[in-house]
C-alpha cells in the first residue's frame, strides 16, 4: 500500500532546553520549527487524544492510524492515543473531561457538545464522510418504509445521536411520535451489535444505523434497506461524520491541529482513488478494535453507500440543529451555533496542500 506523503517534520531542541521547558510554569503552547517546507513540527513533547469509532463512515480515522501516516504527519514529538467510541454522546462526555483532544463524531452530539458548554468546549474543523447511514428493517415485520413504523420497536445508536435524531425527524414527517412523546414509536437506544443479536432473535423491527451496520443488519440480520437517508437529503450529500476539536486544544496547538488535518485531508483522498486498498485496511482495522472479523463484501457494500469528504456540509450541520431544536433535545436550533464551525485551519492546510478553500 502506497503510504501519504511525509507531512511533518521533527525539529529536536536541546535536551536541557526541552527540561527547562517542560519542567516550568503551567501549560503552554508547543515551540515549533519549520522544516523549510511550510511543515510546522512540534518541538515540546505532547499527546494528542485522538477518538472515532469502528464504522466504515470513520474510515479517515480508520485509514489515517491504521496506516500509520496520521503518526508521520504529526511527528516523533507527538504520541497518539487513540480512543474508540460506540457513541457520540459518550464522545463529548470524554471531550469535557479533557480526555479528547480531536475527535470524529456525528454532527448531532458535535452540536449538542457544543451548545452545553455555551460555545466554549468545541469546533468542527472538518467533514470526513457524508451519507452512510440508513433506516433497516426486518424482512418478517411487516415493515415497508417510515410509515409502517408505527406500534414497532426500532433502535438507534444512542438517545441524542446523529442517527436519533434523523429518525425522529423522519418521524415527525410522517405524522408518527415515539412512545416517550405520546406515541407508538418504541425508539430504543442500544449498541449496534447488540441489535444485530435483537434482529436475529426477531426482537426488533428496525434500525436507524451508520455503516457497517446498515449492511450487516440486511446480510446477517435477515434484513431489508428501508430508506437510505441519503435519499432524504438534497444532492444526496449531508455531514454523516465531522472532525472535531477540543477549543482549548486548537488554541495551544494550531500547528499539532493545522498538520493533523493536511493527513486527513490526504487520507480522505487516498480513499476515493484507493477503493480496493482502502477496503482491506477498513476491514482489517475495525477487526483489531472490535474483535470481530468484517468481510470485504460488507465493506465494499458500506462504500457504496458512503461518500467521503473534508468539507464539513454545513448547511446539513445548521438544519441537524434545527432538528434537534424541534425535537426539544436543543433550546436553540441553528441561530445558536453560528460559530460552531470553523474552517480556517482546513483552510490552512488545503493551502499548504495547494487544494481549493472550503467556504
Amino acid at each position: 500500500m502506497n503510504r501519504f506523503k511525509k507531512i511533518a517534520a521533527v525539529l529536536t531542541l536541546a535536551p536541557a532546553m526541552a527540561m527547562a521547558v517542560s519542567a516550568c510554569g503551567p501549560k503552554k503552547p508547543a515551540e515549533s520549527g519549520d522544516d523549510g517546507k511550510g511543515n510546522v513540527a512540534a518541538a515540546t513533547p505532547i499527546t494528542v487524544h485522538l477518538a472515532y469509532f469502528p464504522n466504515v463512515t470513520h474510515a479517515a480515522a480508520l485509514v489515517g492510524t491504521g496506516s500509520g501516516d496520521f503518526a508521520k504527519a504529526l511527528g516523533s514529538n507527538v504520541k497518539i492515543d487513540e480512543q474508540s467510541f460506540a457513541a457520540g454522546p459518550a464522545e463529548i462526555e470524554a471531550l469535557f473531561a479533557n480526555n479528547v483532544d480531536i475527535g470524529y463524531i456525528g454532527p448531532g452530539p458535535a452540536v449538542n457538545g457544543y451548545l452545553k458548554s455555551r460555545g466554549t468546549l468545541l469546533r468542527i474543523i472538518a467533514g470526513a464522510s457524508s451519507g452512510g447511514a440508513a433506516l433497516v428493517v426486518r424482512k418478517d415485520a411487516g415493515v415497508t418504509d417510515v410509515k409502517s413504523l408505527g406500534g414497532k420497536r426500532v433502535a438507534v445508536p444512542q438517545t441524542g445521536g446523529t442517527q436519533d435524531i434523523s429518525l425522529r425527524h423522519a418521524l415527525q414527517e410522517a405524522g408518527l411520535k415515539s412512545t416517550d412523546r405520546g406515541g407508538n414509536v418504541n425508539v430504543l437506544p442500544a449498541a449496534p451489535a447488540d441489535m444485530l443479536t435483537l434482529f436475529q432473535k426477531k426482537e426488533l423491527d428496525a434500525a436507524w444505523v451508520p455503516e457497517p451496520w446498515v449492511s450487516r443488519l440486511v446480510k446477517e440480520g435477515n434484513g431489508l434497506l428501508a430508506q437510505d437517508e441519503r435519499d432524504l437529503w438534497p444532492n444526496k450529500k449531508f455531514a454523516t461524520t465531522v472532525v472535531i476539536v477540543r477549543t482549548a486544544f486548537l488554541q495551544e496547538h494550531p500547528d499539532v491541529v493545522a498538520n493533523f488535518l493536511k493527513a486527513h485531508v490526504t487520507a480522505v483522498d487516498w480513499i476515493g482513488s484507493h477503493h480496493d486498498e482502502a477496503a482491506k485496511l477498513i476491514s482489517e482495522r475495525i477487526k483489531k478494535l472490535t474483535g470481530k472479523a468484517l468481510p470485504l463484501d460488507v465493506v465494499n457494500s458500506a462504500l457504496s453507500r458512503t461518500d467521503f469528504t473534508y468539507d464539513p456540509l454545513k448547511e446539513s450541520v445548521l438544519t441537524f440543529a434545527d432538528w434537534a431544536n424541534a425535537l426539544g433535545y436543543l433550546k436553540q436550533g441553528r441561530a445558536g451555533i453560528s460559530d460552531l464551525i470553523d474552517t480556517k485551519p482546513l483552510n490552512t492546510a488545503l493551502t499548504a496542500l495547494q487544494k481549493p478553500g472550503i467556504n
